[in-house]
Parts: C-alpha cells; structure tokens; sequence
C-alpha cells in the first residue's frame, strides 16, 4: 500500500504527538514549563520541515522501519 505525503504525516503525527493536535501539545508543554514549550514549538517547526522535505518514497519507508522495529521488538 503507498501512502501519499499527507497519510505520512498523519500517521508520523500521530506517533510523536498522539491524537492531541502538535499545536495543542506544544501548549500543554508550554504550561508545564515554558522552556520546554519554546523547545516542543522548534519540534514542530522541525517536524513539518521534515516532512514536507522528504519524498513520499522515503517517508513511507521510514514508517514501515518504525513499525516493523515495533512489532518485532
């Protein structure tokens, strides 16, 4: 099955930030301590650059390294 750019994000999404939307993460960070929310904030910068960088091919093999670490660990 090939994912496209946007499926690959959302699943690369889902596993870094759970099912709480980036922004309202960085926000509960924030809360917790604002240094560490400036720090969540650059994560998501960093994780769209990423993403957006990447090419289909390599996201979607990147996700099925994750996954296939998981299941056989």
């Amino acid at each position: 099955m090939s994912l496209d750019k946007e499926e690959a994000k959302q699943l690369l999404s889902r596993i870094v930030f759970g099912e709480e939307r980036p922004e309202d993460w960085a926000q509960d960070v924030w809360g917790l301590s604002p240094t560490l929310g400036e720090t969540a904030a650059k994560l998501i910068e960093v994780f769209d650059g990423l993403v957006d960088c990447c090419s289909e091919e390599k996201l979607e093999n990147f996700l099925h390294s994750l996954y296939q670490d998981w299941t056989e660990g």
